[in-house]
């Protein structure tokens, strides 16, 4: 691939054109749809939707569907059809939950992405097809327009500026200042300008064997900068450097930390149910004298440890997160990204167009007395209209004084121009006066960098020296208009040499004169303050990370009511040692005047102070940070490289919605740990309980069937956790994967049900004599009911750290689950499936007891609750 890219870099424009089959001009439609057959889309199939049956088979794949499938066939081999039967329902029913849960939520998913479109600008000829391709060209229809980029094919000629992802591999036919991040595939942070010429003085033998450094050549997935470029498309799709690198990574996805906390628990019960399986079978085996009874009771209780529906509850918290905040159109292009702003503490954002409207108003031109002055108007406008970099929301305010600035544009025409970069921060054109053929170098940017290629001011029409004292008043009236929420550029002119005869330069761009300042308002959205007071609720820091300067800032802040606890520019950041910078980004809640670099290294400074980070962004310069943060957020409005980047899309730029996905991650990320500590503390529980009873019991205390039934009926009871709600406490507050935390939560409540299963055990031996084989029936049935109500009650009692069905009811759903198996448990026994199962009916005395342990175990689990909140902070989920 490099030979051809290499061969590509060298080769004169007309044999590349006639090698490509195409022209200055660009392609036909005809031609279009001819390539689009044969070489395909311009796409990298990296997020394929598998088919349902590849999904129904992923669904079935996790460790636990196939620990089961194996006992399953185990005890198939032993002769036991009815527990094979129970154990294959288990694992039929958590692999066609799974796999409905993942289908839906992938499709909505799917809808919801092809909303996000991203485009290039083509240059071809329209209207052309296939019958008609031998008429002249006419010009009308040789212009650039947007088309999607996955309808971009060889030959296509691309015009690219600032902003732009580079859509597939390219050969540069023409660069005006060109700076392109190739980062995506090197991981060097500083941008590489690119130039239209195979290879210019300063590249050296050894970098002509390096595919990134062919001066002429880009490559799809990398991302302009700054300046403007002309390009001719070698090569698309799965045929580009990225397409042919990306083949080998196809697949991998980066491990977050839960889904190693998940998979930490997962295989801590494993080797539970490995250790206890041979433990259990050994003890039952010589204190009962029955080997087959014990392999069987070992094989069942396996089953019980097993967490059935872990991968169920896991993929339909995620799935019901994905789907919900569909609805407020938010496209997570991650599944995990939920969990990640469930947990994010800090969101950093950038202020235009997040907390401003983004619809900027040109509000005043004024000279550098403050007088409204038309002749400023007139320089920025014809800045503005004839710039073909990137055109920014400033500019379009500009030109939306067409009325006032009608007369001015037909009086000049361009020559040429130098675009804007974020160095400079500033950008050109040469107007030529029609009239009297005088080249105007025209400059409008940032107020300090403009004045410091400043040497003279324009002051009621005469040409003066720009004084100190002129310079200080005119920053003054800059500071004036700041303070009242107004952004300003200064605008500028110089008239060229006639005997100039090459183009202009970043070194023309000096000895100007300051013509005055346009003064630009954003006003903060009406949201804005609602949102931040309710993202502070929830425990969510916001910070401001802006390239605007701090006065326009501080105002934005008193308008949206946003406490400014310190500021940071940008020079600041970039004079710290990481260590340092560490500590300072805790303390200031504003930062300014910031470079892209500078924004990106914030965030990770953040993280490294040990900060769940989240990003807001939507620009070129937003999206380093946005890979830096832990979850990067953007809108659907943003330039290809944002939305690149990001892992969370909002397809509406409100913060109100992003408070609504905050929330939702909370819910999403409670609910797992509901399940998983319920898991793991009942097992734990109910391993105490098996390892006593074969010590102490001269028979088993649950046939292995009965083991089987009694985990069907409670997982089954348990699919609904997903749809249950968290307490406003939990949700109040950033969440984070604390395995540490679930470890000890099961080593202390897990006994407590223990406890109860040998006070059960105790009344149905002394109180209902079933303490001999002949009466093992009833002692069965008795331990079957109790361990179902009670595995039902205690889901209540952990969902909450308030008093349940008090201060605290689960979702109608979750609370009708446990109506229904306390009916079941009830009336199981008197049924004939009971009676298949080996259960006998129970004395009505035994209820009065049975709910009289149901309640101290409520009892006593709340009261242990309340000294464990205590004792570890306030946790509990």
């Amino acid at each position: 691939m490099f030979k051809k890219l290499k061969e590509a870099s060298v080769i004169s424009l007309n044999d590349l054109y006639e090698q490509l089959g195409t022209r200055p001009e660009g392609l036909t439609e005809a031609e279009v749809e001819e390539r689009l057959e044969k070489y395909g889309y311009n796409e990298i199939k990296q997020e394929e939707v598998p088919h349902w049956f590849v999904m129904l088979l992923q669904s079935y794949f996790n460790p636990f569907a196939l620990l089961l499938t194996f006992l399953a066939l185990v005890a198939w081999s032993v002769g036991e059809k009815e527990s094979v039967i129970v154990m294959m329902i288990m694992v039929v029913v958590s692999v066609l939950l799974r796999f409905v849960q993942e289908f839906q939520s992938t499709k909505a998913a799917e809808r919801l992405k092809a909303m996000v479109r991203t485009t290039a600008t083509v240059k071809r000829i329209w209207g052309q097809k296939g019958d008609d391709t031998e008429k002249p060209l006419v010009p009308e229809v040789n212009q650039a327009r947007e088309v999607p980029i996955s309808q971009i094919v060889p030959g296509d000629i691309l015009q690219l500026s600032a902003g732009d992802m580079i859509p597939a591999d390219v050969r540069l036919i023409f660069t005006r200042d060109l700076f392109v991040s190739q980062g995506v595939l090197t991981g060097e942070s500083m941008p590489v300008e690119k130039y239209d010429s195979a290879y210019p003085s300063s590249l050296t033998e050894q970098k002509r064997t390096d595919p990134f450094s062919l001066p002429n050549i880009a490559y799809l997935g990398t991302n302009v900068i700054s300046g403007t470029a002309t390009a001719v498309v070698l090569s698309t799709g799965e045929n580009t450097y990225f397409g042919a690198f990306y083949k080998s990574l196809r697949g991998y996805r980066t491990v977050t930390s839960f889904d190693l906390g998940v998979n930490r628990i997962s295989w801590l019960l494993l080797q539970i149910i490995g250790t206890m399986i041979p433990v259990i079978f050994l003890i039952n085996g010589f204190t009962k004298g029955n080997w087959m009874d014990a392999f069987l009771f070992s094989l069942a209780v396996g089953v019980g440890l097993t967490p059935t529906m872990l991968p169920v509850i896991v993929s339909g918290c995620l799935a019901r997160g994905a789907l919900l905040l569909s609805k407020n159109k938010v496209v997570t292009k991650r599944l995990n990204a939920i969990q990640n702003i469930g947990a994010m503490e800090i969101l950093c954002t950038d202020k235009t167009g997040t907390l401003t409207h983004n619809k900027i108003i040109l509000e005043k031109y004024l000279d550098p007395e403050g007088e409204e002055n038309e002749e400023v108007l007139k320089y920025a406008y014809i800045n503005s209209y004839y710039q073909s970099g990137l055109r920014n929301l400033l500019d379009q305010a500009v030109l939306d004084k067409k009325e006032e600035a009608k007369n001015f544009i037909f009086h000049y025409s361009k020559v040429d121009e130098i675009p804007f970069d974020f160095s400079r921060r500033r950008m050109s054109v040469v107007a030529r006066e029609v009239a009297t053929g005088k080249d105007l170098l025209i400059t409008k940017g940032a107020v300090e960098e403009m004045m410091a290629i400043c040497k003279t001011l324009l002051k009621k029409g005469k040409v003066i020296e720009l004084s100190p004292e002129m310079k200080k008043k005119a920053l003054a009236l800059r500071d004036d208009l700041n303070s009242d929420g107004l952004r300003v550029l200064a605008v500028a002119y110089r008239e060229l040499p006639l005997d100039m005869n090459r183009p202009v330069s970043v070194n023309d761009e000096k000895e100007m004169t300051l013509c005055g300042f346009i003064a630009f308002l954003d006003p903060p959205k009406h949201d804005a303050e609602e949102a931040l007071r309710a993202l502070r609720n929830f425990g969510v820091e916001v910070k401001i990370i802006t390239g605007d300067n701090e006065i326009v800032t501080r105002k934005i802040c008193d308008w949206i009511g946003l406490e400014v606890k310190g500021v940071m520019r940008g020079y600041e950041v970039e004079s710290l040692t990481d260590d340092e910078l560490i500590t300072a980004s805790e303390k200031a809640n504003i930062f300014v005047k910031m470079s892209p670099l500078q924004k990106a290294r914030v965030i990770r400074a953040l993280r490294t102070g040990g900060h769940v980070v989240g990003f807001l962004g939507d620009g070129i310069n937003d999206a380093q940070a946005l890979r830096e943060a832990d979850v990067g957020i953007s809108v659907d409005t943003a330039v290809d490289i944002a939305k690149e980047s990001a892992d969370i899309i909002l397809l509406e730029k409100s913060l109100i919605v992003l408070e609504q996905a905050v929330i939702e991650g909370r819910i999403m990320f409670g609910n797992m740990v509901k399940y998983i500590k319920m898991a793991v503390s009942s097992n734990f529980g109910n391993v105490l309980s098996i390892l006593g009873s074969g010590i102490l019991l001269p028979f088993l205390p649950m046939s292995p069937l009965q083991i089987l039934i009694l985990n069907l009926i409670y997982d089954l009871s348990q699919t609904l956790i997903p749809w249950d709600r968290m307490d406003e406490e939990f949700i109040a507050k950033p969440r984070r994967w604390e395995a540490e935390g679930i470890l000890r939560f099961m080593l202390i409540i897990g006994p407590l049900s223990s406890i109860f299963d040998y006070v059960t055990y105790g009344v149905m031996w002394f109180v209902f004599g079933a303490h001999s084989i002949e009466k093992q029936a009833l002692f069965h049935t008795g331990w079957f009911v109790e361990s179902l109500l009670s595995q039902s009650l205690i889901v209540h009692m952990i969902r909450t750290r308030k008093i349940p069905f008090i201060q605290s009811i689960a979702t109608r759903p979750l609370v009708l689950a446990t109506a229904v198996v306390i009916v079941i448990g009830h009336l199981i026994s008197k049924s004939y499936f009971g009676e298949a199962a080996g259960l006998v009916p129970l004395p009505i005395n035994y209820y009065f007891w049975l709910w009289g342990i149901l309640l101290a175990y409520c009892i006593v689990v709340q009261t242990v609750k309340s000294w464990y909140i205590k004792k570890f902070n306030g946790e509990w989920l």
